[in-house]
């Protein structure tokens, strides 16, 4: 438990963070990257196999940020992680900066230049394929948006995962129910994820996403069977711990005023 209290602090650290690197850098994607830094500090402070100091170490397990718009809250975690510096981490959105607007493997500790949105799981598929055929022992893991599920790509690489019965494989939605243009399912309908991706040969648990216990919980018992690749549906909440950001489409990629970032730092560290 004591743990899990200290995931929660550092989660709560990073969204005041990215608040602070959007309003910075004039741009971001505000309401993706909240949602997401539950899990994303989940696998880098508790699960996965890293090595900040020696970030190509041929052991390391690998992490794709499918979702690359919402690259702000993975900066902000690879900073605190200690893959770079703070000083570094302050110069996103100015010239000449590692840091874009998606990941790229310019960035200490990315693996993946990502944010053509579908391709993601892909290369997790292809990274987990060649560690089984070369013995090596890293776990693959693979963040997605929902909205991105729109792209048959995914699905594609879903059933080669299944084929492949890559049980080093481990993907994540990040199932916060909008993406840039409304609702999932008003824009392009993705449901029944569970049932598709079980068709595909996954074996597949539901979490909640922004609750760091069961999220932790379901993470520590991947991989879910053998000889099947894992999917976790973590159920999310865009905008997550800002209340006026909270499950609003239109703070996809709003940056908040200065006003605005005031009331939402008051309200995280509450």
């Amino acid at each position: 438990m004591n743990q899990v209290k200290e995931l929660e602090k550092i989660a709560t650290e990073i969204r005041l963070t990215v608040l602070r690197s959007i309003v910075s850098a004039g741009a971001g994607h505000t309401g993706g990257s909240l949602s997401s830094v539950d899990i994303l500090v989940a696998l880098y402070f508790h699960l996965m196999k890293i090595d900040p100091e020696h970030p190509e170490w041929e052991e390391r397990d690998r992490f794709i940020l499918s979702k690359g718009h919402s690259v702000e809250s993975y900066h902000a975690v690879l900073s605190q992680r200690g893959f770079f510096s703070r000083e570094v981490l302050d110069s996103y959105g100015r010239f000449n900066s590692i840091l874009a607007g998606h990941p790229t493997r310019k960035v200490p500790g990315i693996e993946v230049s990502s944010g053509a949105l579908g391709h993601g799981l892909s290369v997790g598929v292809g990274l987990a394929l060649a560690a089984k055929r070369s013995n090596a022992a890293f776990t693959t893991y693979v963040l997605t948006g929902d909205g991105e599920h729109g792209e048959g790509s995914l699905m594609e690489a879903a059933a080669a995962a299944g084929h492949y019965k890559l049980d080093n494989l481990v993907s994540i939605i990040d199932r916060n129910g909008l993406q840039i243009s409304g609702f999932t399912e008003d824009v392009m309908a993705i449901e029944n994820l569970e049932a598709k991706y079980q068709a595909c040969g996954w074996r597949v648990k539901n979490c909640h996403g922004n609750q760091m216990k069961d999220l932790v919980e379901t993470l520590d018992a991947t991989p879910f069977e053998t000889a099947k690749p894992s999917l976790i549906i973590a159920h999310t909440t865009k905008g997550k711990g800002v209340s006026f950001m909270e499950n609003k489409a239109n703070w996809h990629h709003k940056v908040p005023s200065e006003e605005e970032l005031k009331q939402a730092m008051k309200e995280l560290k509450q």
